[in-house]
């Protein structure tokens, strides 16, 4: 993918997965690239239509949610191009459970029944249902790893105000319960996610992606109750099955690992489950549209024009 020169472009930065370019300090181009990342390392070929597919699911979810609280999405000028405001981040995340899975599960199953400040009930199995959602932040590190903390902290720590926190918390679940509800339409579960927030003035705007497979899990709704009971594993939606493929073949992104060899028809396998992922949580057939490097810059460009005037 081509990095891109903009008018009035101010900063440039290229994540794992997208491209990002501020344009006259309001504005924020992303630019969801094909790149796949797993175990915080970029695989060494990108999937044809994942930048599409999580661009169109995060514009999707946007709108389906914009009546709960602003977002910073003014534009999908191309198919994997999204243009927004740009806001000062908060520097958390907004980590939001309604089941006992992943990173909850494991600090559960040591034998530690609070996480972020949060006391989980005792008797509880992997996967079950917490009596109410429960938030579970995350700092969000410039470097390394992010670090789980607690409201009190963020709050003794300045990261947000007792009266921010009151509305970030607030618009969470909001969004989440929103969130379940569109994904219980398509026979899903909406197990856990993130949101990040900004402020332009005294303003909280939701930002980045959400909803998508790549920030959050989902579990199939049938047969859920039935593989609680039996103590079986939950059939989930989400690019697990990439982390799945890459421990079986040893790599963990541990120093001293390689990477496998991603075979054309490996890297096409990818590609179709995205494309099934867009279609399962969002209920339309995908509609593949490759645009040129050329044209994907001059839709931009034109988009820039309109929201500038």
């Amino acid at each position: 993918m081509a990095i891109f020169q903009f008018p009035g472009q101010t900063r440039f930065y290229s994540g794992k997965v997208r491209d990002v370019y501020t344009i006259r300090d309001q504005w924020l181009v992303m630019v969801a690239s094909d790149r796949i990342s797993a175990f915080d390392v970029i695989l060494p070929r990108p999937i044809p239509f994942k930048g599409q597919v999580l661009n169109q699911i995060a514009a999707y979810m946007l709108k389906a949610t914009s009546d709960i609280c602003p977002n910073w999405l003014l534009d999908v000028p191309a198919p994997n191009v999204s243009i927004g405001k740009r806001c000062d981040p908060f520097k958390i995340e907004m980590v939001v459970r309604g089941n006992l899975t992943g990173h909850a599960w494991r600090t559960y199953s040591s034998g530690k029944k609070e996480l972020c400040g949060v006391t989980m009930p005792d008797g509880m199995k992997e996967n079950d249902y917490f009596p109410t959602p429960v938030i579970t932040p995350s700092t969000k590190a410039d470097q390394g790893h992010d670090e789980d903390i607690s409201a009190r902290d963020i709050i003794a720590k300045g990261l947000a105000t007792a009266e921010e926190w009151e509305t970030l918390t607030d618009y969470t679940l909001k969004l989440f319960a929103r969130g379940k509800q569109l994904a219980a339409k398509r026979g899903l579960i909406l197990v856990d996610t993130k949101y990040e927030f900004g402020k332009i003035g005294d303003t909280i705007y939701l930002m980045d992606e959400i909803h998508t497979p790549d920030s959050s899990r989902y579990f199939y709704a049938e047969g859920f109750e039935e593989r609680q009971k039996k103590g079986e594993r939950q059939k989930q939606l989400s690019k697990e099955f990439v982390r799945e493929w890459l421990i079986a073949n040893n790599f963990m992104g541990k120093e001293g690992q390689t990477v496998p060899e991603m075979t054309d028809e490996w890297v096409n396998t990818i590609s179709q489950r995205y494309i099934e992922l867009y279609e399962k949580v969002i209920g339309e057939e995908f509609m593949p549209d490759p645009l040129s490097d050329d044209e994907t810059f001059q839709a931009i460009l034109s988009s820039l024009s309109d929201i500038h005037e």
